[in-house]
């Protein structure tokens, strides 16, 4: 039985997807359209079973869905509300120094 989230669930579970750089990718890869794992794994420079272990991953997490033609699995982003969240995100210019580092990186190299 699927349940809804709250708003800060939600995004918490947004953010952790984003916060992986290969899971990002194939997010923002997904914004084209429907995708097969060998065509990710491709057009990223991923190996299939990367790509299929973090769409399993994103899957879990409700972010992408998968339909099955034939043998192949097409996946997708979960929600139109979600393309849509991704393209505003990717639209955002951020004011970022050159010189500081985020505060995660720097916590991560200490």
């Amino acid at each position: 039985m699927l349940t809804g989230e709250t708003r800060e669930a939600a995004l918490a579970r947004v953010g952790r997807a984003l916060a992986d750089p290969t899971r990002c990718r194939l997010l923002v890869a997904l914004l084209d359209g429907p995708a097969y794992p060998a065509r990710l794994a491709a057009d990223l420079g991923l190996s299939r079973s990367n790509v299929s272990n973090h769409l399993a991953c994103l899957r879990g997490c409700g972010l992408v869905v998968a339909s099955l033609e034939g043998r192949q699995t097409r996946y997708d982003l979960a929600d139109p509300h979600l393309a849509a969240a991704l393209r505003e995100l990717a639209g955002v210019v951020l004011a970022v120094s050159t010189t500081d580092a985020c505060l995660d990186e720097a916590e991560a190299h200490a």
